[in-house]
Parts: structure tokens; C-alpha cells; sequence
């Protein structure tokens, strides 16, 4: 392999890697909050990309227009699905809330076959996205790295919605509110914490990063379906378990290392490259068996 198509490969990991890490940024920030799995993050994700979708194709709107109207629309969404779905079984026990995320899952997967159709659409890509740039010498040539534009959009988009999330959480009085909840949820009661409207902003924010990101990759793998979400959510699950869920800065590093690990996997040893899937749940294996708080994760006792 050329030092150039290690470049290449590197460029492609660090684009993957990115989009995990958007996602698993809205898995750990729900955990961190409520010690809660929302097993229905990755099909809000698939519902950011099927709205950008139809607001282009059927509503003629601008990409730029429809992208924000698409990510404000599944953000509202995911505040809703806290609502309906969580709320309720606040005070349940875990497995009930569990239970309902599951099945809150299963009910967006099924509703979006209905309403979207089972067929494969493929995404409108604009022509920037997909323009080339090269670098190292003529194209063509073995030291030539030719790298598609929206694989450098992804981790700079990435890279500025990190630095924004880490400000409001460290630096805002809704940062604090999170970070008060996310410590002890009955003492930030006790401390005239408005913890309904916290955790809906939670949610709110981790599907703005789940659309973000659903919009990003059907930018980069331009076909949608309504199971779509189904591989990246457990992934970016496994990303924020190998990073140490609750922990932000966990979930980026877990995506990156899990998105650098498939695409080095398939450039080394090309034959295993059907295996791609198989290698991210040995990783959350082995992370439960010799590091289950993850890397950067501390222990905790759980209150029952």
C-alpha cells in the first residue's frame, strides 16, 4: 500500500469516525442524564435524512433550507418521543423504560415503511458535495490523494458541533441544569431545577446531532430505507460504550477509534471486509469483559 492510499484511507476513517461520533454523542447524553439506552436514536437519525428528503424532493425547498427545516423537525420529534414514550415511566423501574425505548423503536421502523415505503430512495446529493479534491501531485498518479468534499465537510461539521455542545454544557445555565441532573436528579429537584425541561432539551440536542448526522450520511451513502438507522445506532451504542457512556468526550473518541477500526480493517485485509459488522461487536465484547466503563468512563453505583 502507497503512503498516498494510507492517506486516503485515513481521510475516509476520520469522515466515518465523525459520523459516529455525532451520534454517539446523543446516546451518552440521554445516559448521562437518565441512565437510559434510547434504543430509538438511530431511527431518529434515519428521520433526519427522510425529511431533508422529501422537503427537497417534494417541497422544491433549497438543500440549505431543507437541512434546517429537516434538523429543527426531528429535533422536535425527539423532544416529543421523550414525552410520550419516557416521561410517563419516569419513576418506573429501568426495565420499563427500556421496554418502552425498544418498543418506541420498533413503532418509528414499522411507522416509516408505512409512510415512506420499504424501497431504497436514493438521496438528491448537490453537485458541490461530490466534487473531488486532489492533492499530491496529477490525478491519476500513485501519490495523488483524491479526497470527495463531503468527507472533509463531516469532521469540520463535527469538530464545530463538539466545541458548541462542550460551551453550553460547561459554560450556560442549561449546562449546569444537565450537569446537576446528571449528578443526582432528586437533589436537583430539591434545588427548584426545572428536570422536565432539562431532559427535553437533552433530547432535544442529542437529536439535533442525530439528524446532523443522518443528514451527513445519506449525503455520503446516498440511499435511504427505513431500517437504515438500525447498524450505525448499535454502533455508535458500541462507540459510546467504548468511549465511556455518560462521557461526551468518550463517545467522539469511541467513534472515532471504532470508525478508523472498519476502515482500516477493510484496507488491510480486504478479504474480511464482509466481516465489518462482526469486528464492532467483538470490540463491545471486549470492552464489557476487561473495561466496562469504557475508556474514559469512571465507576458508578447505580441506585436501584
Amino acid at each position: 500500500m502507497t503512503f498516498a492510499l494510507f492517506l486516503q484511507h485515513l481521510v475516509n476513517a476520520l469522515s466515518l469516525g465523525s459520523l459516529y461520533a455525532l451520534i454517539a454523542i446523543g446516546y451518552t447524553m440521554v445516559y448521562g442524564i437518565l441512565r437510559l439506552i434510547n434504543f430509538a436514536h438511530g431511527d431518529i437519525f434515519m428521520l433526519g435524512g427522510y425529511f431533508a428528503f422529501y422537503l427537497v424532493t417534494t417541497f422544491f425547498l433549497p438543500w440549505w433550507v431543507a437541512f434546517i427545516v429537516a434538523i429543527a423537525l426531528t429535533a422536535l420529534l425527539g423532544i416529543g418521543l421523550e414525552r410520550v414514550a419516557y416521561r410517563p415511566l419516569r419513576d418506573s423501574p429501568r426495565i420499563s423504560v427500556m421496554i418502552s425505548a425498544i418498543g418506541a423503536s420498533f413503532l418509528i421502523e414499522n411507522l416509516a415503511t408505512v409512510i415512506f415505503g420499504g424501497r431504497q430512495k436514493g438521496f438528491p446529493v448537490a453537485d458541490f458535495f461530490n466534487k473531488l479534491l486532489t492533492f499530491g501531485g496529477a490525478r491519476g498518479s500513485d501519490k495523488t490523494v483524491t479526497v470527495v468534499v463531503i468527507s472533509v465537510i463531516i469532521p469540520i461539521v463535527t469538530a464545530f458541533l463538539l466545541i458548541l455542545l462542550l460551551w453550553i454544557v460547561n459554560k450556560t445555565k442549561t449546562g449546569m441544569a444537565m450537569r446537576a441532573v446528571s449528578t443526582d436528579l432528586d437533589a436537583a429537584r430539591l434545588q427548584a431545577i426545572d428536570v422536565n425541561k432539562t431532559i427535553s432539551i437533552t433530547f432535544g440536542i442529542g437529536s439535533f446531532m442525530a439528524a446532523i448526522g443522518g443528514i451527513l450520511w445519506a449525503l455520503k451513502y446516498p440511499q435511504l430505507n427505513p431500517t437504515m438507522g438500525l447498524m450505525p445506532g448499535l454502533k455508535c451504542f458500541i462507540a459510546a460504550v467504548l468511549g465511556g457512556i455518560g462521557n461526551i468526550g468518550g463517545a467522539v473518541l469511541g467513534g472515532f477509534l471504532l470508525g478508523f477500526l472498519e476502515i482500516m480493517i477493510i484496507a488491510f485485509l480486504p478479504n474480511l471486509t464482509g466481516y465489518r459488522d462482526a469486528f464492532a461487536f467483538i470490540v463491545l465484547i471486549l470492552v464489557l469483559l476487561f473495561k466496562p466503563a469504557g475508556l474514559l468512563g469512571k465507576h458508578q453505583i447505580e441506585k436501584v
